[in-house]
């Protein structure tokens, strides 16, 4: 029965057992950095030398690729002896670096910038204290930064106003449509650092949600700017500031005003700008040029669409020695691939294919002729670095230990430093030639969990509800695990579009999943379709009925789980946050019979009260799409509450609003249905720093009274 519906079932494994019965606790979870893993800290290339630097305490250290040599470039105190001729104060701790090039240090103090060089440190910029988004220019070494809603650059001499809107609706430099389609900044210097390209988001037309703050003596309105689905959305427009004129000239990007532009980029001549602008239903996206000189619009290089929606994610990127070519990203083939363009908008080559998704663009070699990427081709649960040419499209692997690795090229291509973890290996972090066989390793973490008391950890396959389709699963036992006992379940789920959370890394899943099996639960997450890093049907498959899927298969899990002769199939539970809390939710009111108890953080509740971008790209507008809001509301489902279920939400949650859970608290009230409740009064969409520990705790209680006992 079992062969049914699982496959390769040791896929992946690992034992963590020893005799020392050491147990996780949740306050050292959140504060001890001895359980986890040690590292080369902010290991960087020293611009294209042959040196690398990184830092441990007070002391920056240095390497040489092939000697073998390992020097101490700077500790506090000589340090401190360049920074106080500066006429400052000396620092207590060193600050984190970043090398310009290979001579010369930039850091921070405060709101002071700094460079070092030729043996003395020198200030570059005073900003004003409430500076934020700060971002340094290539070549000229301009600060561009915001203050409140405007946008703001220094020259090292004095500060340039580049907008100055008293309204607060309107919003410079910052990042727009609610960082939706790889947008993460609101503003993008140009190659030589003159010019600056620039969001105008004009919100005032979007309607105003209140959160409520309570640190005041009487509580205070902290309005935000919130456009749920099927409302009115925000205006962007793009800006370009010519430093050296102090003139500004806007985009004509066209009608209608609600459209989303994004993925920014600059041509290496700095007179255009090319945009890839998507409408506000996100199934047509052109990707248009545009005059930085003008504003006018010059043409569209291309255009794509789908039924369900199109997501470009990152900015074109222009070949180094071929200014004319440039690299695009698309899932358009089901993967997301790299595809060589030129600026007529002709298709030159497409550089990948195959039933895999490229992870990471890293970049060119020095003469231009290849590129560097990661993907998932050897495994999807992990992230590995590869070559391609240009010219023959001939890729290599460049690195072969499986896992995931997180890689720094230096600037030249000629060498690389991975550091990779797997489930079986905590970190290693080594130096390679990209083109050659040489390979040395210059860190292998210990375990430093060897003392704890850990069960086996398990990364494996299982059939979905199609029948067809591989979703990988992770299984935690408890430590001391006796086959002949029954366990109950601690079922954690996410389940939505760009999360990924069975991977091939160390501690697969966060100490306190590892926390709850050392508690005496299996503790048990499945990527069900929806979710990231699989591939455009795999993701999209939800689109206008989230839920539908993800719970057919989370319950093609849970059958999984009830073959297993130590599991008890009357202890299941299952928790989640975000999209996660909206899953568990629904899989408590769907399913009351299987989970015996629940817990949801922030939770969607409702996707009418979700905002625009994220919620219409998955589900359409509520007018679009009634009956799919209708059948994915757990508010309507609220009357099937049957158990434990536990909703806890942040205060300040300006992602899933308050109102998506209390409105929740209200149908299941009308409904005489009883449900526990816990807010976070000073949080946002989770909980952070040392209060996440009372998070864990809070969770893993619900679940020992209410499963366990």
């Amino acid at each position: 029965m079992r062969k049914l519906f699982f496959s390769s079932l040791f896929l992946l494994q690992v034992l963590f057992v020893s005799g020392q019965g050491k147990i996780l606790v949740p306050e050292e979870i959140m504060s001890d950095r001895s359980l986890y893993p040690s590292g080369l800290n902010n290991i960087q290339w020293q611009g294209n030398s042959d040196y690398f630097t990184w830092q441990v305490g007070h002391v920056i250290l240095r390497g040489h690729v092939k000697k073998g040599l390992i020097d101490t470039l700077y500790n506090l105190k000589s340090f401190n002896q360049l920074f106080t001729a500066t006429g400052k104060e000396a620092l207590k701790r060193m600050p984190f670096i970043t090398w310009k090039d290979e001579n010369i240090i930039a850091f921070s103090i405060g709101s002071d910038y700094y460079e070092l060089k030729n043996g003395g440190i020198s200030v570059m910029h005073s900003l004003p204290q409430e500076a934020e988004n700060i971002e340094i220019a290539p070549k000229t070494g301009y600060l561009a930064f915001t203050i409140q809603n405007n946008l703001l650059i220094s020259n090292g001499g004095q500060i340039l106003p580049v907008t100055d809107d008293s309204d607060k609706g309107i919003v410079n430099g910052q990042s727009v449509h609610r960082n939706e389609f790889g947008i993460e900044k609101g503003f993008f210097w140009s190659p030589e650092g003159n010019k600056l390209a620039f969001y105008k988001m004009d919100e005032t037309m979007v309607t105003e949600y209140p959160l409520v703050d309570i640190t005041a003596r009487v509580a205070e309105i902290n309005n935000i700017k919130y456009p749920m689905a099927g409302m009115t959305s925000h205006n962007v427009n793009v800006g370009i500031y010519d430093v050296n004129t102090g003139r500004t000239i806007f985009l004509k990007t066209g009608e209608p005003k609600e459209q989303y532009l994004t993925n920014i980029a600059w041509s290496p001549d700095q007179n255009s700008i090319y945009i890839a602008v998507i409408n506000r239903d996100q199934n047509h996206m052109k990707l248009n040029q545009y005059d930085a000189i003008t504003g006018e619009f010059i043409k569209t290089l291309f255009e794509e669409k789908n039924d369900r929606y199109v997501e470009p994610q990152n900015p074109i990127v222009f070949l180094p020695k071929k200014p004319d070519h440039f690299i695009w990203q698309s899932q358009r083939d089901g993967f997301n691939h790299l595809y060589l363009y030129n600026v007529d908008g002709k298709l030159v080559n497409q550089l990948t294919s195959g039933a895999w998704v490229v992870t990471g663009f890293y970049g060119f070699d020095a003469n231009g002729n290849g590129v560097f990427f990661t993907s998932n081709e050897p495994s999807p649960v992990g992230n590995y670095l590869y070559y391609i040419d240009l010219r023959t499209c001939k890729r290599g692997l460049l690195t072969s230990e499986k896992g995931t690795h997180n890689i720094t090229i230096r600037p030249d291509g000629y060498y690389f430093i991975t550091s990779y973890s797997n489930i079986s290996t905590p970190r290693v972090v080594k130096i390679q030639e990209s083109r050659g066989k040489y390979s040395r390793e210059l860190k292998k973490a210990e375990n430093p969990l060897s003392d704890y008391e850990l069960g086996k950890t398990d990364i494996f396959t299982i059939k979905a509800a199609d029948g067809t389709t591989d979703l990988y699963c992770r299984l935690i036992k408890p430590a001391n695990f006796d086959p002949q006992k029954k366990y109950p379940v601690f079922i954690y789920v996410y389940g939505g579009p760009h999360a990924q959370l069975v991977t091939d890394t160390w501690m697969s899943g966060g100490l306190f999943l590892q926390y709850m099996a050392q508690k005496g639960y299996i503790v048990f997450t499945l990527d069900n379709r929806g979710s990231a890093n699989r591939g455009f049907e795999f993701e999209s498959i939800i689109h206008r009925h989230v839920g539908e899927v993800e719970m057919a298969d989370q319950m093609k899990g849970v059958e999984y789980l009830k073959s297993l002769p130590y599991v008890d199939v009357e202890r299941i539970g299952v928790d989640g946050w975000s999209y996660g809390g909206f899953m568990s939710v629904n899989l408590k009111l769907t399913h009351p019979e299987v989970f015996k108890v629940a817990t949801a953080g922030g939770p969607v509740t409702d996707w009418k009260y979700y905002e625009v971008m994220y919620g219409e790209r998955y589900m359409d507008t509520p007018e679009q799409n009634p009956d799919g809001y209708k059948n994915s509301s757990l508010i309507n489902k609220a009357g099937n509450l049957d158990g434990k279920l536990l909703i806890i939400h942040g205060g300040m949650d300006p992602t899933v609003v308050w109102q998506q859970s209390l409105d929740f608290v209200k149908a299941c009230i009308d409904n005489k249905k009883q449900l526990d409740y816990f807010v976070y009064p000073t949080h946002e969409h989770n909980v952070g720093g040392i209060d996440r520990a009372h998070l864990f705790r809070k969770i893993a209680s619900y679940f020992d009274e209410n499963l366990v006992n």
